[in-house]
């Protein structure tokens, strides 16, 4: 009988290259955790030097600010400080996040420049700290997709196992964020993997575990979003029904409206490094009116 594997279960067969990538992929989650810290403290750091000119790490929401009028003019600033990082910098850093990691490894080979691992969570600081009106999710995915991208390029992996180790950064990072490791497993099959393979999997697996282990070292262990619920009952349920049918309607037209708006701001007679400024504007405007728009709770 042969010893050779049939070509079609080689990708599933688990080998001395699949124990190392595990092993890497630890060090990765520990690293992401890392990295997810420095994120919320710049964002910290920018939040208190925008809206209150004090050098600190506290964390303090912008909606309690005392700057009256001057606040319209924030989130500007912060996005004119971010569009000349990425114009003179690194254009990657620009977008949500998850597109740019999707677009890495289809397109570029699971590679990533040290550039976007340092100016991703430089400029996600400034411009969320500032007021922008985005959150943590796709910054910390390019930022820990970015470091493991490297450590990959610099060991001399193959494509496929960089965009293991890849995929494994960016979903450390969401787990060190938010505290979801199932989540962050499940976001990487639906988004980022495109396959069901060990070589992939238990890489991405085993980082989301450390990073769901060590987060309480960085952050509070109480839930992020803390709920105070009554017994359910057939209201509460057909209530909840009724929200979930609601909140899909209304995720369906906040997409389209970003995508209107993208499209509105391309068209414009001006570089794209005046885009994030022009927003930051109409975000300031909007904040002024209400305080609260800017609220936001991080661990």
């Amino acid at each position: 009988m042969s010893s050779v594997m049939p070509v079609e279960k080689r990708d599933y067969a688990v080998n001395r290259r699949l124990l190392m990538l595990s092993v890497i992929a630890l060090g990765i989650g520990a690293l992401s955790t890392v990295a997810a810290d420095v994120l919320v403290n710049l964002i910290r750091f920018f939040t208190n030097l925008f809206f209150y000119q004090t050098l600190s790490l506290a964390q303090r929401s912008p909606a309690d600010h005392a700057l009256g009028a001057w606040v319209i003019a924030v989130p500007a600033i912060g996005g004119l400080i971010v569009g000349l990082m990425a114009r003179y910098g690194s254009d990657k850093i620009r977008g949500h996040g998850i597109p740019e990691a999707i677009e890495a490894v289809l397109f570029g080979k699971s590679k990533m420049s040290p550039r976007v691992a340092v100016l991703k969570p430089l400029s996600s600081g400034i411009v969320i700290g500032s007021g922008g009106p985005f959150g943590a999710e796709g910054p910390i995915i390019m930022t820990g997709g970015s470091l493991a991208s490297l450590l990959a390029q610099y060991l001399h992996l193959t494509a496929g196992e960089r965009k293991a180790l890849l995929v494994a950064g960016a979903c450390a990072g969401m787990t060190a964020i938010f505290g979801t490791p199932v989540a962050a497993v499940l976001l990487a099959v639906e988004l980022l993997l495109f396959e069901l393979r060990p070589r992939s999997l238990l890489p991405v697996a085993l980082a989301c575990a450390v990073a769901g282990f060590l987060r309480p070292l960085f952050f509070e262990a109480a839930p992020l979003f803390p709920l105070q619920t009554a017994a359910a009952g057939t209201p509460a349920l057909l209530s909840c029904v009724l929200a979930g049918l609601l909140c899909g309607v209304l995720g369906a037209g906040l997409t389209l409206a970003l995508y209107r708006t993208e499209d509105a701001f391309s068209r414009l007679p001006v570089h794209w490094m005046w885009w994030p400024a022009l927003g930051g504007l109409v975000v300031g405007i909007g904040g002024y009116f209400e305080p609260r728009a800017w609220a936001w709770a991080m661990t």
